[in-house]
């Protein structure tokens, strides 16, 4: 087995973002730690990352690492840190640490980092710069989702306060829903995430729309391996960020992470990557129209299966079972 260098990060990356409603490049790099507390307790169902999570990285690591990705640091307008759990956790980025990763990036105009709740507190907050972005994992405005779909390990009421501490301490939030988490019909993900996207709007900046992806080593991984999930539609999607015409002051978005594939969100080869394509021109113009329109003969088999899916009670792959069946 290779061993592993701790004093490089996971991956460093440059994509488009928005800051103050203008779209700027961003770096994006997520450092390797001893991972997210929570996964030491079971973790969420649908989370992988802690794969690339190590025993035995501290604050020296961590800052050589910060140096590695300064390497590929030209000045853009936002940076984007992620680690395998919560960058407000000492356990994984300890304070000095933390700090000097801050102060690196003082030129710009905004800095993303993501946090559980529990690490939220006015204590913590008083100590970060101003240009500071805080995520939040929300994943659904249900306390049964989050605790039977999601094993998330916190409420929404704990969402709830640490969003109010960030917004009291004058930072903007970013908050994470999930789509179609294990258990849930199509339909029924549909609405989950969009009455989310409604509770989570006034107490965000931004909100991202992440379709749930097939992560290795996962409860949903041996769930889809034996046709007992599917990820969601594209369709489903859609329908999820058209929400945007109702909203004000709040960015609606969706990065997913797999698009296009069987692990991903998808529809059929036909129209996957046409879709796609929309998708990122609404994540900046913001223009719901840019979701309309689209046709493909998939699409009334998505409807079909919603329609199945309910009259079966079940949230199972229903086409793939039936292929499995035809097959026999």
């Amino acid at each position: 087995m290779k061993a592993v260098d701790l004093t490089r990060p996971v991956t460093v990356w440059k994509e488009d973002d928005v800051v103050d409603g203008r779209r700027e490049k961003a770096l994006v790099a997520i450092f390797r730690t001893s991972g997210c507390r929570w996964s030491r307790n079971g973790g969420c169902s649908m989370c992988g990352y802690n794969v690339e999570s190590l025993q035995g990285i501290g604050k020296d690591e961590i800052c050589a690492q910060l140096q590695a990705i300064l390497e590929r640091y030209e000045g853009e307008g936002m940076v984007k840190l992620y680690t395998s759990g919560s960058f407000l956790d000492p356990d994984e980025i300890p304070r000095e640490a933390r700090d000097r990763i801050l102060g690196a990036f003082d030129g710009a105009k905004k800095v993303l980092f993501e946090s559980r709740p529990e690490f939220v507190t006015p204590e913590t907050l008083r100590e970060l710069p101003d240009h500071s972005e805080v995520a939040l994992g929300l994943e659904s405005a249900s306390d049964t989702v989050l605790r039977c779909s999601v094993h998330k390990g916190f409420g929404v009421k704990d969402y709830v306060r640490a969003a109010d501490a960030v917004r009291d301490r004058g930072l903007p939030v970013r908050t994470y829903l999930l789509l179609k988490p294990m258990y849930m019909k199509e339909r029924a993900a549909i609405e989950d995430t969009r009455t989310s996207v409604r509770f989570a709007a006034p107490r965000s900046e931004s909100v991202s729309v992440n379709p749930l992806n097939v992560q290795r080593g996962t409860v949903v991984e041996g769930l889809w391996k034996r046709g007992d999930y599917r990820p969601p539609w594209i369709w489903s999607l859609f329908e999820v960020l058209k929400l945007r015409s109702e909203l004000s002051g709040v960015r609606l978005f969706s990065s997913p992470s797999g698009a296009g594939t069987r692990r991903g969100v998808h529809n059929c080869p036909s129209c996957d990557r046409r879709l796609l394509d929309a998708l990122e021109a609404f994540n900046f113009e913001q223009d719901v129209s840019l979701l309309a329109g689209h046709s493909c003969h998939c699409h009334d088999e998505w409807t079909s299966l919603i329609r199945a899916e309910d009259a079966m009670r079940t949230s199972v792959d229903v086409h793939r079972h039936l292929e499995d069946e035809l097959s026999l």
